[in-house]
């Protein structure tokens, strides 16, 4: 009986190595389609999706899904359970597995270039932490950029760090703010804001997260991607072949709800060993 305990102890040491080291390598997922290949890599870094996407994939859970949402010039989107069995014009993109994960954002090492693997989620107002979809997934066509739209780009994010840092701040002198308030000391209020723009206009300048690196200036001009979607959907994998099948896929003819008028189904997902 002890000796049992032992074997097996054993082999579930093995096994949870041979995941870690399979991880830390970076997963390679091989989708068959019907309109062909296409191979992806998850990243070792974002855990929970890795190791979430890897358990679906095993169980056969993407084989016979729907490409259900494709547009031209920005993604192609999988991963609903619900697609597998629709009719034809039905709407799809609400199937689910009953769970989310938490975001995971890994930015800028990892951003929306063309081929990036990214979980899909639902909207802000019903998903202010943004966690992703437990099944749902796309892969970024995008477009290319020119400086002038990455300097556009980069001013929006400092505009909504600003926002983001002045609210944090606001949240931590709440006190004040309900004194001065109470006793209606408008110039009290005034000062108080004027105080913490200047500690958020110096904390800005300091960090500087708004901006693009230069990689992803270079990979924005050149191959393409979707930049305003960094840092707001977690990216957790790209595709290594078969981008021409991504790019295929997206410029097909589609109907309501971005939904290909000729079903596109991935007809086997497999981890490649």
């Amino acid at each position: 009986m002890k000796k049992s305990i032992v074997v097996i102890l054993i082999l579930t040491l093995i096994l949870a190595d041979s995941c870690a080291v399979q991880r830390n390598k970076g997963t390679l997922v091989h989708f068959e389609t019907t309109e062909g290949d296409i191979t992806v890599r998850l990243y070792s870094e974002t855990i929970r999706h890795h190791d979430n996407f890897v358990k679906l994939v095993s169980k056969g859970f993407y084989n016979g899904v729907l490409f259900h949402r494709v547009i031209a010039g920005f993604m192609i989107q999988a991963g609903d359970p619900d697609s597998k069995k629709a009719k034809a014009g039905a709407s799809l993109g609400s199937g689910d597995v009953g769970y989310t994960i938490p975001a995971e954002f890994n930015y800028p090492a990892y951003y929306h270039k063309r081929g990036a693997l990214s979980a899909a989620r639902q909207g802000d107002d019903t998903n202010p932490l943004k966690a992703s979809s437990g099944c749902q997934f796309y892969i970024v066509v995008g477009k290319a950029f020119s400086d002038t739209a990455l300097d556009s780009i980069e001013n929006v994010n400092k505009q909504k760090l600003e926002v983001k840092l002045f609210q944090d701040m606001v949240k931590s002198k709440q006190a004040e703010v309900a004194k001065y308030s109470k006793e209606h000391n408008q110039s009290k209020l005034d000062e108080l804001r004027d105080s913490i723009l200047a500690v958020v206009h110096v904390n800005l300048e300091k960090n500087k997260s708004y901006k693009l690196t230069e990689q992803q200036r270079k990979d924005y001009k050149t191959i393409g991607g979707t930049p305003h979607l960094d840092g707001a959907y977690t990216v957790f994998g790209e595709v290594t072949e078969g981008l021409d099948i991504v790019e295929k896929i997206s410029k097909v003819r589609t109907g309501p709800n971005d939904r290909p008028l000729v079903d596109i189904r991935v007809i086997k997902a497999e981890i490649i060993k």
